[in-house]
């Protein structure tokens, strides 16, 4: 065994991963490590199932080389900044991230949490809602960038939402059965229908009981959409909710790929690894178009429903039985977009799904997504994204092509 930088090179590297294996994010960076480590490895693992508090190996006896880890205690701070080992970590506070704090040194990976933020805003602007409240969790740093993001998006489009102010910091599970009356009444004295952001999928998960509580009908009065999708979490709640899909899996990827250069002895300069918001997987939860104009919202209806099929505005046109000149203004004056522009839309959301969560072939995808043919798909994301679909699924998945990463 021999010395690298500081840390003890062994066979097999021994990473101590302290990451939230009881949420939905946590998991998805978790299994996109390990299948860095399959690829890589092999590499050991300390993994302690649980929550957001976790607790750091004794690093000496264990034989540790590496740490990817949420610092939530100041005695978690100190004993990864003690361990002397290549670290990454998870999300930091404002605190954590001022100069003088060690923490501010290190690799992070964060989600990109003002871009969920602006899609969950345009996921509720589609389906034309006039009224907007976003519900987050004090003292969260990603709950405050996931609140500018919303509002700052709906501001462009000319919308002040409301924000809820929640009364204290959640520590006990006791705290939420105290502020669910205090939710409750709030989101009963929201103008309606409104569409509501909720900062992750167990705060969405809240707004919907309180809704229950409140008598509020879900989502022909309030539409949630939450964050992460925790897809445990999401089928189980009543309606199943919505929520931003964000590249966890890939994130974890490209965060184990820069621990192995950080233990092969490399040093690059402290870099944030940034996790990606990739669409948002609609659930009952805001399946409703709130459109004043009932034409428009039949015609919103019918491409969500049938988009990924062979239509042209011809047929969107033939189902609401109103002249293409009529349904072409009142959809542009609803919506901001034309009718051609929104099956384009939905055909690309409907790919980039594909592509990220599927092996379907590039013709397999074009044809699924409703393009039908790879010339017109390649087109169409170089437009969007200035990448070929290839090029996109290898930089969603891994990060191996123009990776998200931030310096």
């Amino acid at each position: 065994m021999m010395a690298v930088g500081g840390v003890a090179a062994m066979s097999t590297p021994r990473i101590a991963l302290l990451i939230e294996t009881s949420r939905g994010y946590g998991r998805q960076l978790l299994r996109g490590i390990v299948r860095y480590a399959r690829l890589h490895g092999p590499w050991g693992f300390y993994v302690t199932p649980g929550d957001f508090l976790q607790a750091v190996p004794r690093m000496r006896s264990w034989g540790g080389t590496g740490i990817i880890a949420r610092v939530e205690t100041p005695a978690v701070a100190r004993a990864v900044l003690a361990s002397g080992v290549p670290t990454i970590v998870l999300g930091l506070s404002d605190e954590q991230l001022r100069p003088e704090s060690p923490l501010s040194r290190l690799d992070e990976v964060v989600s990109d949490s003002h871009a969920a933020g602006r899609m969950a805003a345009d996921h509720l602007l589609e389906r034309g809602f006039r009224h907007y409240a976003y519900v987050g969790s004090r003292g969260r740093v990603w709950s405050g960038r996931r609140q500018e993001g919303f509002t700052s998006r709906l501001r462009e489009a000319r919308f002040e939402p409301h924000v809820y102010v929640q009364p204290r910091a959640r520590r006990v599970a006791a705290d939420w059965e105290r502020e669910q009356p205090a939710l409750a009444g709030w989101l009963e004295g929201l103008p309606r229908p409104v569409g509501v952001m909720a900062c992750n999928d167990e705060r969405g998960r809240e707004v919907l009981v309180a809704c229950l509580h409140a008598g509020l009908r879900v989502p022909e009065e309030v539409a949630v959409v939450g964050v992460d999708d925790d897809e445990l979490l999401c089928e189980l709640a009543d309606p199943p909710l919505s929520s931003v899909v964000l590249n966890a899996e890939a994130g974890g990827y490209r965060a184990a790929a820069l621990l192995d250069r950080m233990m092969r002895g490399e040093r690059p300069e402290p870099r944030r690894i940034l996790v990606e918001p990739l669409h948002v997987r609609a659930r009952r939860s805001t399946e409703i178009v709130a459109l004043d104009d009932p034409e428009v919202a039949a015609a919103l209806h019918f491409i969500h429903d049938r988009g990924t099929e062979a239509i042209g505005v011809p047929d969107v046109v033939a189902a609401v039985m109103i002249s293409r000149r009529a349904l072409e203004q009142r959809f542009r004056a609803a919506t901001g977009r034309t009718v051609h522009d929104e099956i384009r839309r939905v055909r690309l959301e409907r790919a980039c799904r594909l592509l990220i969560e599927t092996n379907l072939p590039v013709a397999s995808v074009a044809d699924a997504s409703g393009f039908g043919r790879v010339s017109y798909l390649a087109q169409s994301f170089r437009q969007a994204f200035g990448v070929t679909p290839a090029r996109y699924r290898r930089r969603m998945r891994d990060g191996v092509a123009d990776p998200p990463v931030v310096p």
